[in-house]
């Protein structure tokens, strides 16, 4: 049960309802987690507003408490930004979920915080239009963290990051004010814009309220390619020459590990029958006879100069779907050996050299461990997963797979990568955070952050002390 004041306790019911405010210990553990499994939740409460007015009011509360905040949306997160594990008020805005406005000739939609991506991509569908920022998670995860994690996914390389589509914003800062950022403005050059800071911020400088969102038209036929490819390097000829020559929407890759514990967890079948070290994925536009023609042209191109071994193209949308599960399912697949993972990035032209870097410490020390590669390779992101065996303890296990973890971010340094490309810095990344940032902007940091959040009540102890 919460230890909560019981006069904070009764405050914040005054202010959201009584039933809004859960702490009964089923609540305290779902709403204080995120998918990642290494910190024990312990929220001191969660509570649920169902208006802006109702935030600002719990964040003030807050600071005149010195109640620290974690923001909660679907808590799909993967380095515990959104875990409150040190008596945090988790502040949960599921029932911030209404589609609030909707402009035909700007195609912009206005929602609030707690619009599920899925809801959100079903909108536009409606309307005859398309929101492009999709990933494994869309049905669960919230706008609001899309945003405050900058979420990525398997579409950056034809549409860019959840930043791209963002033309306003409403946040509640650590102070209890609502700011109105940028107000659907495709140019707006008027000094700073603090949109842009509050996006990826992790809920550090305020509580994304609501968001409003460039729509655009829907692609047209797509085709599936799932080709099997000798080695890191070949990957990067398959991405060259289908990059020059047609729109590509995805360029995913994984490895051969990663297929067979796919097909073995969620009964799919192998694109086909000949085993290859690493996958290509391929998602391009086929709306016409010569652009599926071009595709199987490219194809050969690449059997012949021997960067692909084997391949398919999807015939049908059930066929896509299902090529398509052979990447999408693997975070799932590999979730039951709670994977220790890292999510780093370099540019796209230096992503062979610096895998073979990786994968020879990773391999040096790790020789016992099953190592999953998967990624969004067209836009330089890889993910690195570690698979716990068994028989060690979690503690064990985070403690190995830490102190490799400052080789191999020493490389993403030398490679002037990023230690955290997509999934946030959290708590998991906050101590190799200087990795990929130098100490002046570390400080910058901090003084903006000082700026949104004097009292520094807003998920306190994420991206840096």
């Amino acid at each position: 049960m919460s230890d909560l004041d019981p006069s904070i306790l009764s405050a914040l019911q005054a202010i959201v309802g009584a039933d809004r405010v859960l702490t009964d210990a089923a609540a305290l553990t779902s709403y204080g987690s995120d998918w990642t499994r290494v910190y024990t939740p312990a929220p001191c409460a969660i509570v649920l507003p169902g208006t802006i007015d109702e935030v600002q009011a719990v964040i003030v509360l807050a600071a005149a408490q010195q109640l620290a905040v974690v923001p909660s949306g679907g808590r799909t997160g993967l380095s515990a930004g959104a875990v409150a594990h040190k008596g945090e008020l988790v502040v949960a805005l599921d029932r911030l979920n209404e589609i609030v406005d909707f402009n035909a000739i700007d195609r912009t939609v206005t929602c609030g915080g707690g619009v599920i991506t899925a809801q959100l991509q079903e909108f536009a569908e409606r309307q005859g239009l398309y929101y492009p920022v999709d990933f494994a998670s869309s049905g669960s995860s919230q706008i609001g963290g899309n945003i405050s994690t900058n979420a990525g996914g398997i579409k950056v390389i034809r549409h860019g990051m959840t930043r791209d589509w963002v033309v306003g914003l409403k946040v509640v800062t650590g102070t209890g004010e609502l700011l109105d950022l940028n107000r659907g403005l495709i140019k707006n050059n008027a000094g700073y814009d603090l949109r842009q800071l509050v996006i990826g911020a992790e809920g550090t400088l305020g509580l994304v309220v609501e968001a409003t969102m460039q729509l655009s038209r829907p692609s047209g036929n797509t085709s599936v390619m799932v080709l099997g490819v000798p080695d890191m390097g070949s990957i990067m000829q398959v991405l060259a020459t289908f990059q020059n020559q047609v729109d590509l929407l995805a360029f995913e890759f994984f490895s051969e590990l990663a297929l067979q514990k796919v097909i073995e967890h969620q009964a799919l079948q192998r694109p086909f029958d000949t085993p290859t070290p690493y996958y290509a994925l391929l998602e391009l536009e086929s709306a016409t006879e010569a652009q599926t023609e071009q595709a199987m042209l490219l194809f050969e191109r690449c059997v012949e100069a021997g960067w692909v071994l084997d391949g398919v193209i999807s015939q049908s949308v059930a066929q896509a779907q299902s090529l398509w599960r052979l990447r999408e399912d693997i975070s799932e697949t590999i979730s039951r050996w709670t994977p220790y993972k890292n999510d780093i990035s370099t540019l796209i032209s230096r992503v062979p050299d610096f895998l073979i870097e990786v994968e020879a410490v990773v391999e040096r020390e790790y020789p016992e461990f099953e190592i999953v590669w998967f990624g969004h390779i067209g836009d330089g992101n890889v993910h690195l997963n570690i698979l716990k065996p068994d028989e060690l303890s979690m503690e064990e296990f985070q403690a190995r797979c830490g102190s490799v973890s400052r080789w191999v971010f020493e490389i993403v340094q030398r490679y002037g990568g990023s230690v955290s490309a997509e999934h946030g810095v959290g708590l998991l990344k906050k101590d190799y955070l200087h990795y990929s940032r130098s100490a002046a902007e570390i400080a910058i940091m901090r003084e903006v952050k000082k700026a949104f959040d004097p009292h520094g009540i807003m998920n306190p102890g994420k991206i840096f002390d």
